[in-house]
């Protein structure tokens, strides 16, 4: 059998590895295969994770120090970053999926999980009202057959994706009977697909043959924002996805409402091996900075995420009518009063224009430190592993950074250098 004979005799899982593989990428493999069954990534195997001690479950590490991951505007042309990312080791990269901003995340994903080894990939996070449930379940597997036992899966009703077409997200209804579907689909089983005014029972009939993995387990990571997702987050997913304000303030709530939503449907939650993950952005100052002196450089790496909660909130005041807090009284007649000038027929175009990854020369002005600051996690490094620190004792197992577009590396690297390894240290 010559050389051959290794792949010959390993596992079809494994040979998936190892086939096309440089020597790097095959220990990675190997040491795949040797964490315990459930774990994604907290164990002693995964050198990005050293010293720190298998939880055998779905990506949670309650109880030790914070993850940190990025938030990626998915873009086919730069795999560079996410590359970087795993090296300076950031655990979780989350591609999102919103079609009329990015580039397709699977097809993004597919070229990171060549160009990986160790960093968790999956989306951040996937839309509902976008993609069925199979060809969702079909998607992730085929990442899943890429990058083996390190993919993760984390849907949502499509906020900005489906409100940028000019609709609203899918309801809590239609999710709730989505998740229904996709859970044992993403296991290889057969579950009920409705379509049509019809509900037929389907599954993936070539599990097999290496079209797609289910052998790897998929964690499900499912996003809310209100009470009745954040249940949902409960009912059926591994983790929860949040975008909460980075003080703390509202964990305690969140997980009253995940457990109450579990509960309903026969579960108990381990917080121990439960992920909580939550999106924001950090800016890092020097001794003696704070942000007002250094107000120009915050809004060059945060302002869009900051802005993001304007358009979202905006969307909220059209569909519901609901009043923005607080943090936003200063600008909002005069945010809506520039918005009112805008062709009806494409409105929603325009709200969410430079969408997280930048801010347009004319909403500049409505970035107010009482926004960043409530938005975003900004301060030295000692104070920003602080932060994070208190976050985690309150019950967040990562935070996931989404910076403006321009600056991302310069962010990546910053974090990366001075505050994983705080983070690591305790």
């Amino acid at each position: 059998m010559g050389i051959a004979a290794p792949l010959d005799v390993a596992p079809a899982s494994l040979r998936r590895d190892l086939r096309g593989r440089s020597l790097g990428r095959l220990l990675a493999a190997l040491l795949r295969r040797l964490r315990p069954v459930g774990c994604h990534g907290s164990c002693l195997a995964c050198p990005r994770r050293p010293g720190r001690a298998c939880q055998g479950s779905a990506g949670s590490t309650t109880g030790d120090s914070m993850d940190l991951g990025i938030c990626i505007a998915s873009h086919i042309g730069d795999l560079d970053y996410v590359e970087r990312a795993e090296e300076l080791g950031y655990t979780h990269a989350w591609f999102a999926d919103s079609h009329m901003l990015w580039s397709d995340c699977y097809a993004t994903l597919a070229l990171a999980a060549e160009r990986t080894s160790t960093i968790q990939l999956g989306t951040g996070v996937s839309v509902s009202g976008t993609r069925p449930a199979p060809v969702t379940a079909a998607s992730i597997a085929t990442i899943n057959a890429l990058a083996p036992g390190r993919t993760f899966l984390g849907i949502g009703t499509g906020n900005t994706a489906m409100r940028i077409m000019g609709h609203k997200p899918q309801r809590i209804a239609e999710f709730d009977q989505y998740l229904a579907a996709l859970r044992p689909l993403l296991r290889g089983e057969e579950a009920v697909h409705h379509f049509g005014g019809s509900a037929q029972q389907i599954r993936h009939i070539m599990p097999d043959n290496g079209f797609v993995n289910f052998d790897d387990e998929i964690p499900l990571y499912v996003s809310g924002f209100g009470p009745r997702s954040l249940g949902l987050a409960g009912r059926y997913g591994d983790g929860a996805v949040l975008s909460v304000p980075p003080d703390g303030s509202a964990t305690a709530r969140v997980w009253e409402y995940i457990e109450d939503g579990a509960a309903t449907g026969g579960r108990t939650i381990d917080r121990a091996h439960y992920l909580m993950c939550s999106l924001t952005t950090i800016v890092i100052l020097d001794d003696g900075e704070t942000l007002a002196s250094q107000r120009e450089r915050v809004h060059h790496e945060a302002g869009a995420f900051a802005m993001a909660s304007l358009h979202y909130s905006y969307d909220q005041y059209r569909q519901f009518g609901r009043s923005p807090g607080a943090r936003l009284e200063a600008v909002w007649d005069e945010y809506c009063a520039m918005l009112d000038d805008t062709d009806p027929d494409r409105i929603h175009q325009r709200i969410h224009a430079g969408h997280n990854c930048w801010v347009l020369p004319e909403e500049a002005r409505f970035l107010t430190d009482e926004l960043i600051d409530a938005t975003c996690i900004v301060g030295t490094a000692d104070q920003v592993t602080a932060r994070l620190a208190d976050l985690g004792e309150r019950g967040l197992d990562q935070i996931m950074i989404l910076p403006n577009f321009d600056p991302r590396y310069e962010v990546l690297e910053r974090v990366g250098n001075e505050i994983i390894p705080r983070l690591a240290a305790g």
